[in-house]
């Protein structure tokens, strides 16, 4: 991707390193927040797990220093946020909708937001209480070494996804969700189509020559290992359909796809 051709948005809050101390479970990791997330997907309950842990290893206080203030985890995120807000302005603009760019806030660790406190274990997420998108960069090496998905596109996706949940705020599909009952069935529909709308930003960056050869299968391949089923046989050997959150690998490259090759929005109707 030639995301240093783009340029960077000013809607970045860093808090990487703030509060300077933070947890370690024994030699685990970013392998241990794999497993929670695991255990989440799979209906158990990860407070059993987060029990046993000491048991394993020693849970220890580390020292978390911030990185530089403009490192290029930033210059990165700040790259793809502004080729976002760039591509879905013209989009509303197009349909005389004003679009209010979302924050993206930069955390290592744990962090608070309007939708409580999170840590790393939970991923890269979206707040419609404060409309700020959540990261912690660590996440793009696990995406790389635990998911098999390298590549600065694939990171890009995980940002416009989120995105799509803020496009979805914007438009009202999150509120029609909730006053539905936020099932399951209706969670995963709206995932798929955060998707969707990541496709669409990808499709309209290549239009801008900002897309390299070999960056739009990254980007699939990353939706392709975050699906549930991926997951699940990765983490515990078996699927169970019933506790999908976020959709199956094939769902998650279809509308993804569907969004890249259309463009449209009204395209990526998954409900």
């Amino acid at each position: 991707m030639r995301w240093r051709q783009q340029r960077q948005s000013t809607n970045v809050e860093d808090r990487r390193g703030i509060g300077g101390k933070g947890i370690a479970i024994g030699g685990g990791g970013i392998g241990v927040l794999v497993l929670i997330i695991a255990v989440v997907l799979c209906g158990g309950d990860p407070q059993q797990l987060l029990q046993a842990l000491p048991e394993q290893g020693e849970v220890r206080q580390t020292d978390r220093r911030g990185p530089a203030p403009d490192d290029e985890s930033k210059q990165f995120t700040a790259a793809v946020l502004g080729s976002t807000e760039d591509v879905w302005n013209e989009i509303f603009r197009r349909n005389r909708l004003n679009y209010r760019e979302p924050t993206l806030v930069l955390f290592s660790g744990q962090v608070r937001s309007a939708c409580g406190f999170s840590s790393s274990a939970t991923g890269p997420f979206y707040c419609p209480g404060d409309q700020k998108l959540y990261l912690d960069t660590d996440f793009f090496r696990e995406l790389k070494n635990e998911f098999r998905s390298p590549g600065d596109f694939a990171q890009a996706y995980v940002i416009a996804h989120e995105v799509g949940h803020h496009v979805q705020n914007l438009l009202g599909v999150m509120d029609k969700v909730q006053r539905a009952g936020n099932t399951k069935e209706l969670s995963v529909r709206l995932e798929l189509q955060a998707d969707c709308f990541a496709g669409i930003w990808a499709a309209a960056a290549n239009r801008k020559g900002l897309v390299e050869a070999g960056d739009v299968q990254e980007a699939m391949r990353a939706a392709a290992a975050v699906g549930d089923d991926a997951i699940q046989r990765r983490t515990t050997g078996y699927v169970r359909p019933e506790t999908f959150t976020h959709g199956s690998s094939e769902e998650r490259v279809r509308w993804f796809r569907t969004g890249f090759e259309t463009g449209d929005v009204a395209r990526c109707d998954t409900f």
